[in-house]
């Protein structure tokens, strides 16, 4: 299958992995959980499907995040016609982390 094909046929995904400043732990689940500051901003776009907050079992200072958009390309929409949105609330959610790592673009099945 090509490309092409995999973005007509399956939804986008990306996947983050946060280690978070235990005293913001409130702060970064209300920018990051549902109805948090980040899924707000990605709602004002067409293509948003929804974004999956996981918090690590075993390391509860550990989160993954799970953005599942429509295609590759309304994520790309999204990211252009919301650039300084999005640059302004990356760098308010900083502090909220020690440590903040992609994981990944994928296709979901």
């Amino acid at each position: 299958m090509s490309s092409e094909e995999d973005e007509l046929n399956a939804r986008y995904v990306y996947v983050w992995a946060f280690l978070i400043a235990p005293e913001h732990r409130a702060e970064f689940l209300r920018a990051y959980g549902p109805g948090g500051a980040w899924e707000a901003l990605f709602q004002r776009a067409d293509g948003f499907v929804g974004t999956l907050l996981l918090q690590d079992q075993a390391d509860p200072n550990r989160y993954l995040t799970i953005d599942r958009w429509r295609s590759a390309a309304a994520h790309a929409a999204f990211r252009a016609r919301f650039a300084a949105d999005y640059e302004a609330l990356d760098r308010a959610c900083e502090r909220l982390s020690t440590q903040e790592q992609s994981l990944g673009e994928y296709w979901e099945r």
